[in-house]
């Protein structure tokens, strides 16, 4: 009989020897920093469908976890059996397995810069979105066709144009349209109301539309920034006084408008019938013309306070501004008349040598 027992003892303390080894090797397994793929990174793409056993095989299989069915044992009794997200992840350093859990948890999927720039028209930001490989341009247009989602802020929008904020953005490869167009339109919304709003004064009784308008605008005549409360102030000045804006950016976008713009604006161009054509219709044009950045949002919200009602470019992105129609011609004639005539006059100059020289080298 004491024999027996011993033998139960003896076998109790190996089984439990044996567990607690269990034990301690499970928890090394799950707690030691674990890495076995090469090179300095690795990129893995999570399916959407995928369940989490597939998922955590897969990652052992990759070399990021060490042991598929404890950090599925770990994900289950342990963190409750959350989901685990889809996705593309990228793993560099060596991770712990409740790392590498917490990681596909939350989400914290690979993004990418998806660049906005400033003075697009909704057609051309759909395009250079999809250029960048984000979404379909076709399904993109279509979204940003729809005003829902800025008509509680403009109720006379008929589309989003002007709604979407240039930026850098981040956004994960496949990444819907839908979301894409929102965080656009969101992004307009939150800097608006944090950075443009404040600027306007109480008793300014101008519309988000109309400062939308304005704003877009400016970003097409305007290149350098300090210059874009001076350009907003010649515009509000002009519109103050019902003198029309004779904006040539608003007619470009009429042609736009009507499939005819190449490139060139040419003088028959500012007899275009279009209410975009601030040539022939006084005031502001019915809807913006291109998406404005934050700079030209807030020279429309506060205009400089200048005399001008004139400006003319120098040509290198700044401009020279007039207070008179006769300062003004006098600044035409020097930065547009005599400058391209003078530039046009070098321009052959060296062509003519160039040939010279090459007549000179021949056979």
């Amino acid at each position: 009989m004491k024999k027996l027992l011993a033998a139960v003892l003896v076998l109790v303390v190996v089984l439990l020897a044996g567990t607690a080894a269990l034990g301690y090797w499970g928890w090394r397994t799950l707690n030691q920093p674990f890495r076995e793929f090469a090179g300095p990174e690795l990129l893995i793409e999570i399916q959407e469908g995928m369940d989490a056993r597939s998922i955590l095989e897969l990652l052992e299989q990759k070399g990021v976890l060490a042991n598929a069915l404890l950090a599925r044992l770990y994900l289950v009794h342990r963190l409750e059996d959350p989901p685990l997200m889809a996705g593309e992840y990228r793993f560099q350093q060596a991770a712990t397995t409740p790392q590498v859990l917490d990681v596909l948890i939350r989400g914290e999927v690979v993004t990418y810069p998806v660049v906005v720039i400033e003075g697009l028209t909704l057609e051309e930001t759909a395009s250079q979105i999809a250029e960048q490989g984000f979404g379909d341009r076709a399904r993109l247009s279509e979204l940003m066709s729809s005003p829902a989602s800025i008509a509680d802020l403009d109720p006379e929008a008929i589309d989003l144009e002007g709604y979407l904020f240039p930026d850098t953005y981040a956004f994960a490869r496949g990444t819907v349209e839908e979301d894409i167009v929102a965080t656009l339109v969101t992004t307009f919304r939150r800097r608006w109301e944090e950075e443009v709003r404040p600027l306007l004064a109480e008793e300014d009784q101008r519309t988000v539309r109309e400062l939308v308008v304005l704003a877009s605008i400016v970003e097409k005549e305007a290149g350098v920034d300090e210059e874009r409360p001076m350009v907003a102030g010649v515009y509000s000045n002009r519109l103050e006084r019902g003198i029309a804006l004779y904006a040539d950016p608003t007619v470009i976008y009429a042609l736009k408008q009507a499939g005819v713009w190449d490139g060139n604006i040419r003088r028959q161009d500012l007899k275009i019938d279009s209410p975009y054509n601030t040539y022939v219709y006084p005031g502001l044009p019915p809807g913006p013309i291109a998406s404005p950045g934050l700079a030209s949002l807030r020279a429309a919200a506060q205009p400089a306070d200048v005399p001008y009602l004139f400006f003319v470019s120098r040509n290198d992105g700044s401009h020279v501004f007039a207070t008179t129609l006769a300062e003004h011609n006098r600044n035409v004639n020097k930065w547009q008349k005599e400058y391209w005539r003078k530039k046009w006059a070098e321009e052959r100059a060296k062509k003519r040598a160039e040939d010279q020289e090459g007549s000179n080298t021949g056979p």
